[in-house]
């Protein structure tokens, strides 16, 4: 592909859109802070790490609305799930000239906690999220999800990201037990598909407080209770 056939292909994911908000000062500032390196690649990798690891992973602060989407808003609460998450990594490396978008598929997680089974009756994640960076010509996965700081306490493998190669969900864990089987691809977007996301939430977990907007698990601490489900295991 030519440089000029592939700048036209791109160039919608370098855009800024209502939650990928490249261009938002603070989604700005971050990029700037830490998308380091000399080449695309090198700040991509480092956008990966900061999303990664700065943002502290909470399935249970889940909020199905635009404004919780936003990348803003979840650089200012300093937490969120894998969608907001892949979204604000998205919106850095746009905002650094970096091509993303954002990619969806289902997994079942094998390590979820009795309170997430008690709400959602099943295993399976539907529209989990990742990101889809452009590199050195070629659409690399990236999956900031889980905080390394999160993965080292619950003997998780974390996930690395090299720039060449995918970084999605580990099949088992640090024991060998299963931990993430990817069942189907949902696609990518150049934003959030919100409301198809909504929609099949609604099907899917029709009893789950926690995908409300006023849901009971905000209450409730995630790490507390992945503690409570690893020690159980044992």
């Amino acid at each position: 592909m030519s440089t000029m056939s592939t700048m036209s292909a791109t160039s919608e994911y370098l855009q800024a859109g209502p939650m990928t908000e490249s261009t938002h000062p603070a989604v700005a500032a971050f990029a700037r802070t830490h998308g380091q390196g000399n080449t695309p690649r090198e700040q991509a990798i480092s956008l990966y790490y900061a999303v990664r690891d700065q943002i502290r992973y909470d399935p249970y602060n889940v909020v199905l609305s635009e404004e919780a989407f936003k990348a803003s808003s979840t650089l200012a609460s300093a937490r969120g799930w894998c969608v907001p998450k892949a979204i604000l990594l998205a919106a850095a490396c746009r905002a650094a000239g970096i091509p993303a978008r954002l990619g969806y598929a289902d997994v079942k997680n094998h390590l979820s906690t009795a309170r997430m089974r008690e709400q959602m009756k099943t295993d399976m994640f539907v529209w989990h999220g990742y990101t889809d960076i452009f590199l050195e010509g070629k659409w690399v996965k990236a999956t900031p999800a889980f905080n390394k700081e999160l993965t080292d306490k619950f003997k998780l493998k974390p996930l690395e990201f090299d720039g060449l190669e995918d970084s999605i969900y580990h099949a088992f864990d640090q024991s060998g037990n299963r931990h993430m089987e990817y069942v189907q691809q949902r696609g990518t977007f150049a934003e959030c598909p919100l409301d198809q996301l909504k929609a099949d939430f609604a099907i899917v977990y029709p009893e789950a407080d926690w995908i409300k907007e006023t849901g009971s698990m905000k209450s409730a601490d995630f790490e507390t209770d992945v503690a409570a489900e690893v020690a159980s295991h044992r």
